[in-house]
């Protein structure tokens, strides 16, 4: 987990859900230690006592890595990944709610499918509407409607919007294989398959680096969306965070297209 300046109560209430997945992944798999690196890129709050309950419900160990600086999202995460020693590597936002049953879920999942080298989960908002962040390719039309038109002109978009949010496809219940891009909230690797990428392209500071590693991940393993594997994500879009985050936006998105090939319309 990454942080910057996170909000207390979220971080707060994403660590106690990590804490009850974790106790309840233990009591299923006792020999299944779950290990946590918290990334502080700047202005990590007091969050002591919520660290040290994580202690008693499954987590082995706590590792906070610190003094690098914002070194940007990819690049933080990837000083956890340097170190990490586990069966699976789980890169999770500050601002998601862990289902208690996820974890046990995600690993079931794994050992069943032996193809399956990074999962994605069933997403929700705070109300517990599902979000569709599973993606097909972008166009530039796609990314500038659905991140900075306002509700009403969005509407003019919204047979393109959802073929794009694959709402064809993606549901509460259907597992689906090898969506294309998948979200950088919840991702859930076998760490070998992630050794093997490298972890995230640093050349992203923020926005663009979870859709970059995506498609990259489908030339080594199968990428899929398991429903069973439950969370709840608290974040928001670029536009509605201020202009130095449009910026960003802007700016990895071009690096996103140079890579990988513009769409436009």
């Amino acid at each position: 987990m990454v942080v910057y300046r996170p909000d207390i109560d979220q971080l707060t209430a994403t660590l106690a859900s990590l804490a009850k997945a974790s106790d309840a992944l233990r009591a299923g798999r006792p020999s299944f230690p779950v290990t946590l690196y918290l990334v502080d890129n700047g202005g990590l709050p007091d969050c002591l006592a919520a660290l040290a309950e994580l202690a008693s419900h499954g987590v082995s160990t706590t590792t906070i890595i610190a003094g690098q600086g914002n070194v940007g999202y990819g690049r933080g995460h990837n000083l956890a990944i340097e170190r990490s020693t586990s069966r699976y590597h789980l890169v999770l936002n500050p601002d998601i709610d862990l289902a208690r049953n996820a974890l046990c879920e995600a690993c079931d999942f794994f050992e069943v499918h032996a193809e399956a080298g990074l999962i994605t989960p069933w997403i929700g908002d705070e109300h517990g509407h599902q979000l569709f962040l599973c993606r097909r390719y972008p166009t530039l039309l796609d990314l500038f409607a659905r991140g900075f038109l306002p509700a009403r002109p969005r509407q003019w978009f919204s047979r393109r919007l959802a073929r794009y949010e694959m709402r064809d496809k993606i549901n509460a219940h259907d597992v689906v294989w090898d969506p294309p891009i998948v979200s950088g909230c919840f991702m859930l690797f076998r760490t070998s398959v992630l050794k093997q990428l490298a972890g995230f392209d640093a050349r992203y500071f923020l926005y663009f680096e979870d859709y970059d590693l995506s498609l990259r991940a489908h030339d080594v393993t199968r990428v899929v969306y398991a429903p069973s594997v439950r969370v709840l994500h608290h974040g928001g879009g670029a536009a509605r965070k201020g202009f130095a985050h449009i910026r960003m936006f802007i700016s990895s998105a071009f690096k996103f297209f140079n890579r990988f090939g513009w769409k436009w319309l």
